[in-house]
């Protein structure tokens, strides 16, 4: 029988993982997806810090998943995923790059709506390592936690502010620089009339491809 794809929250809010349940329901197609929260993880995942602090709480929790076929860590700045990729002996998968190279497949320019002002440098090192900062149009920042962006108010109105901005900086795809944000997607695709990608359901697609293919 084919273990779960476990989906990895490493920060300790319980909101943004119940908002990646959501966003993943239409994915359960026979290959069980685990969405679960890193206990030790901070609130939010705003900061390099926070990024280093939890690599090693990721490769713990992956280690003792023996029975998962694959995982996702579903946090945009990839958090431990070579640490965790020398761990595993099943796929493991990051959310910023497949929500990429999704959005590749997707449009000639991508625009990345992101957290705040300050996770800007770090994606774009991200960008520069994978080869593809030429087919960035650009990075705007909604300057909000990651809490607001799963619970706030105010995020949706938001998202189509800077959304539309990213639009006249040349995007034709945009991809959601939290997982925080995965409940916006379709609406926000609705309102723009471009491609919006939640990069944690890229993330599975990509695992559930690698899973069924044996």
């Amino acid at each position: 029988m084919t273990g779960p794809i476990v989906v990895i929250n490493p920060n300790s809010n319980q909101a943004v993982t119940d908002g990646l349940e959501q966003a993943l329901a239409a994915f359960r197609c026979g290959v069980g997806i685990d969405c679960v929260t890193l206990s030790e993880g901070p609130f939010g995942i705003e900061s390099q810090y926070h990024v280093e602090q939890v690599a090693l709480p990721l490769a713990a929790l992956v280690k003792s998943r023996a029975d998962a076929s694959a995982f996702v860590i579903a946090c945009y700045s990839d958090p431990g995923l070579d640490l965790c990729r020398a761990t595993a002996t099943v796929p493991v998968l990051g959310i910023q790059e497949s929500g990429v190279l999704t959005a590749l497949a997707r449009g000639d320019r991508f625009g990345v709506l992101a957290i705040a002002e300050a996770s800007i440098p770090r994606h774009l090192r991200y960008l520069r390592r994978m080869g593809v900062i030429d087919r960035l149009a650009g990075e705007r920042a909604l300057n909000m936690s990651v809490d607001e962006s799963a619970r706030g108010e105010g995020t949706f109105d938001r998202l189509v502010k800077v959304g539309h901005a990213l639009i006249s900086d040349g995007a034709d795809v945009l991809i959601l620089g939290c997982a925080g944000m995965a409940r916006h997607r379709a609406a926000l695709e609705a309102k723009l009339h471009r491609p919006v990608i939640d990069p944690t359901q890229a993330a599975v697609a990509m695992a559930l491809g690698a899973v069924l293919n044996g």
